[in-house]
């Protein structure tokens, strides 16, 4: 990295950062264009009605996130960031071939728990940790969230085109190609990873586990993304039933969602950064979580509320999603970095797991409204945290608003 940049970001930052969100981007694009069409798809698959089954098979995939999150953030630490990322995506390729081959749900799960086996996100992060100083790394998290969500909206738009093109196994056939195009990027495009002193002990692990700041951002992601897989075991057929919107035209809701989400999100980061406002905005972003929950159980009849709804989620998440990470790496020991975002990384996939089970689980014996009051419920205790939370310093000064 180039010293005579002292504070705008080095050409090898921005590199870093374009081609790290897009290595996420690729891999999430495959994951996305799933979600709003999985649901309707199932219903044709041999025991593809239960709705428990295809909770499970949304949430698969974090179901091994969850089991090897860890050790590949400790991989990472010990033989290196790139190696452990290509291995990954190779795996994540082989379960989504796996799944496009696959003739009932039983199949399409093994799938997803193959998938899952590519857990990369706490190496990618780590990374990118790695190749940007620390004034700048929130931007780069940023960037990783906003390519996420870019990679979102264009799943939202392009999911039941491609569904009526090349249906539901060229879609998994899609996500395979594009984690082999994934690999690519990270051999000849990401920079270099700098050679920095690590520990990947089980003191390291032991070190994280107890660190009381990095156990509330790590129930607080478990938190977010149960309440993403959740939403969509939902959402696609309360569009066409309740909305009254057919599956091809569901872009024309979540499109207008997520942009008009960005122009919100967006100026909350800046301002959460350079005004030291972030504990404020981080806790008003849960309490919005809170209030979707509520909307959609009690004034979310109609295609306009339901709108409305989903763009405040995707404020919130938006904010979350791309603030989270960066505040772990600002916490964790630089020795236990992989580590610590490993673990972050395990929660997170966790809460994919069981958002998919427990609201297939919920939805099929107690109805739609037990899934959003529980997850109000989940909400309030990660808001409790926050309240009670610590930001860390940046520049030497203690952002704790």
């Amino acid at each position: 990295m180039s010293a005579s940049i002292p504070d705008g970001m080095s050409a090898d930052e921005k590199r870093a950062g374009i081609s790290l969100a897009a290595i996420f981007a690729l891999r999430m694009l495959g994951l996305f264009l799933i979600l709003p069409v999985f649901a309707i798809y199932a219903k044709d698959l041999p025991a593809g009605g239960d709705m428990a089954l295809v909770g499970i098979a949304l949430g698969a995939y974090g179901l091994t996130q969850a089991c090897l999150q860890i050790a590949y953030g400790a991989a990472s630490d010990r033989f290196g960031r790139k190696p452990v990322i290509v291995f990954g995506l190779v795996l994540f390729a082989v379960g989504s071939f796996v799944a496009a081959m696959s003739g009932d749900i039983y199949g399409i799960i093994a799938g997803r728990v193959l998938q899952g086996a590519g857990a990369i996100s706490a190496a990618v992060t780590a990374l990118a940790s790695d190749l940007t100083r620390e004034q700048h790394r929130t931007k780069v998290m940023g960037m990783i969230g906003a390519s996420i969500g870019l990679a979102f909206a264009v799943s939202m738009v392009g999911a039941s085109l491609l569904y009526s093109a090349i249906g539901m196994p060229g879609i998994f056939v899609l996500t395979g190609v594009l984690s082999l195009f994934a690999i690519f990027i990270v051999l000849k495009v990401v920079p270099a990873a700098p050679v920095v002193p690590r520990q990947p002990t089980w003191p390291s692990f032991v070190e994280v586990l107890t660190n009381p700041r990095l156990l509330r951002l790590n129930f607080g992601v478990f938190s977010l993304h149960l309440l993403l897989t959740a939403m969509w075991v939902l959402l696609p057929s309360a569009l066409i039933s309740t909305g009254g919107l057919p599956v091809a035209e569901h872009w024309k809701v979540y499109l207008p969602a997520l942009l008009l989400s960005f122009t919100v999100m967006v100026p909350a980061i800046i301002a959460a950064e350079k005004y030291g406002w972030m504990k404020l905005i981080f806790n008003s972003a849960i309490v919005l979580l809170i209030a979707v929950q509520f909307g959609f159980s009690f004034f979310s009849e109609g295609l306009y509320p339901m709108a409305f709804w989903l763009m405040i989620f995707f404020v919130a998440f938006n904010f979350l999603e791309a603030t989270q990470p960066s505040l772990i790496s600002r916490i964790a020991p630089p020795h236990a970095k992989g580590a610590a975002l490993g673990v972050y990384n395990t929660t997170q996939s966790l809460g994919l797991f069981l958002g998919g089970v427990f609201g297939g689980v919920l939805v099929k014996y107690s109805g739609p409204v037990s899934v959003w009051l529980a997850g109000a419920g989940l909400a309030m205790v990660w808001l409790l945290l926050g309240l009670t939370m610590t930001m860390p310093a940046l520049r030497a000064k203690q952002q704790s608003a």
